[in-house]
């Protein structure tokens, strides 16, 4: 989707302070008046600085504003952050990835206190992925800490981020899912009434969930009398209050592990594949060699698994990797691997891809789907290697259906054909009729001639496995 010379973000409307404008491909900030006075304070302290320097906050710098010739409306600021190469949601992170973005959040609160600030905000979208970690982007979440008061996004914090993450690892890791459909965050009744018993009686939980769900219920639509101490004593006591808050919460969230047992899955993952160890060698040189003819900037792995040919994508020259599946204990692997690695280029994420990311929030914009972001494609390479046999015969998707959805998503496509007499295959239609007359080799390059030129094909050692290297048609 080409973006228009400059517009408003769908994401930004909601903020009194400032909004986020799209400008010739690049993000600017615009800060109103009437968030000045909050973001010169922070910026004058020095807690910009610092949460930068600990990577932390994303960089930016102030512009003239006289930039602002021909942009909507007017500001006291405009900040270019450092470009984010995507934008990724909760429903799509891995479980770890959405406990470091908790911490993350947490720390920042930290800090910001320290220096006589707050964070106003602790939604989960304001966390994104930069060079391999969580990062905050929303510059204009802090003000400046006065007074004996709560924090307001206590309960904000609860329902972005410690209520899906204790459902995922006390019920079942898919449950991130239901962020989909609360954008606000999970409400903290429905989280207290999912959890087990013995779970929602721990500690950090019971005070923070069950508890913290109860008071909302007990004191909704009544009016709450805040108590103001302006002295220095009173402003202290409440700060340190503040901060034992934050730190209950920190060890709550870090007390969130997944079961045992779903960790030794991922040592299985690659244990029933039909491959020999040539043929999975000759599908790494494969994948090499066509991205060192194709010289994409990004991949798109749909149906990457842990990573393993994403890998050989970077390695073989892409400047960076979106490795997408459908399972949630895959992504988390791929993740932690990353991050033991300290690798900076690779962004796992999950993806159903029968059902992508939708567009969700205030006329299905707010936080736009898959298709939406993903743009025109251009300098995009897409890998889909063993994928097709499940989009065709477990989900009944036709060529052309996937060859049309593929082609809107990247400029080459690297896929793989998995024949009928594959095992693979073979499982997937031992329950159920084999109605897929249509699911052969001659009919898949027929159809997929219609949206894209076949550039290359190799058998692959030891399969019966075709490979194929195609470039898009022009509309």
């Amino acid at each position: 989707m080409t973006e228009p010379d400059s517009s408003l973000a769908a994401t930004s409307f909601r903020d009194p302070a400032g909004r986020v404008i799209r400008k010739n491909g690049k993000v600017f900030r615009q800060v109103f008046p009437a968030g000045s006075r909050d973001y010169e304070a922070a910026r004058d302290s020095g807690l910009f600085t610092e949460l930068i320097k600990r990577g932390w906050l994303i960089p930016h710098r102030e512009l003239p504003v006289a930039e602002l010739n021909g942009w909507p409306g007017g500001a006291a600021y405009i900040l270019e952050p450092e470009q984010l190469d995507w934008v990724s949601y909760p429903y799509e992170w891995a479980f770890s990835a959405y406990k470091e973005a908790a911490l993350l959040t947490l720390d920042a609160q930290q800090l910001a206190l320290e220096k006589g600030f707050i964070l106003k905000d602790a939604s989960a979208y304001n966390v994104q992925f930069w060079q391999g970690r969580p990062v905050l982007i929303d510059t204009l979440s802090f003000e400046p800490y006065a007074g004996n008061r709560a924090w307001q996004a206590y309960g904000q914090f609860c329902r972005h981020f410690l209520a899906p993450l204790a459902l995922m690892t006390k019920v079942d890791i898919r449950l991130s899912c239901l962020m989909r459909d609360f954008i606000d965050g999970l409400p903290l009744d429905l989280a207290a009434a999912t959890l087990p018993t013995r779970s929602k009686i721990r500690p950090g939980l019971m005070l923070h969930l069950s508890i913290h769900s109860s008071s909302q219920r007990r004191y909704a639509n009544k009016p709450v009398k805040q108590v103001i101490r302006r002295d220095e004593a009173g402003q202290k006591l409440a700060r340190q209050s503040l901060l034992g808050l934050t730190d209950s919460l920190r060890r709550t969230v870090k007390g969130l592990r997944l079961p045992r047992g779903a960790a030794t899955e991922w040592g299985k993952y690659y244990s029933f594949t039909n491959y020999s160890d040539a043929a999975a060698a000759h599908k790494a040189e494969l994948v090499r060699e066509y991205t060192q003819l194709v010289k994409p900037v990004e991949i798109w792995d749909l149906g990457g698994n842990d990573g393993r040919f994403s890998r050989e994508a970077l390695a073989a020259g892409a400047q960076r990797a979106l490795c997408f599946d459908i399972d949630p204990l895959a992504v988390e692997k791929n993740y932690r691997y990353g991050r033991e690695q300290a690798e900076t280029a690779l962004t796992p994420l999950l993806l159903d891809a029968t059902n992508p990311s939708p567009g969700i929030g205030w006329a299905n914009a707010e936080r736009p789907g898959l298709n939406e972001r993903a743009g025109d494609g251009k300098g995009r390479m897409l890998l889909a290697l063993a994928v097709i046999h499940h989009l065709a015969i477990s989900n009944n998707l036709p060529f052309g259906h996937i060859a049309k959805w593929l082609a809107g998503l990247g400029e080459h496509l690297v896929i793989e054909f998995v024949p009928k007499d594959d095992s693979k295959v073979q499982t997937l239609l031992a329950t159920r009729k084999d109605i897929f007359d249509q699911y052969d080799q001659s009919v898949f390059e027929q159809t997929f001639r219609q949206y894209f030129t076949i550039l290359q094909q190799t058998s692959v050692r030891e399969s019966g496995r075709q490979m194929y290297l195609m470039q898009r048609k022009r509309p």
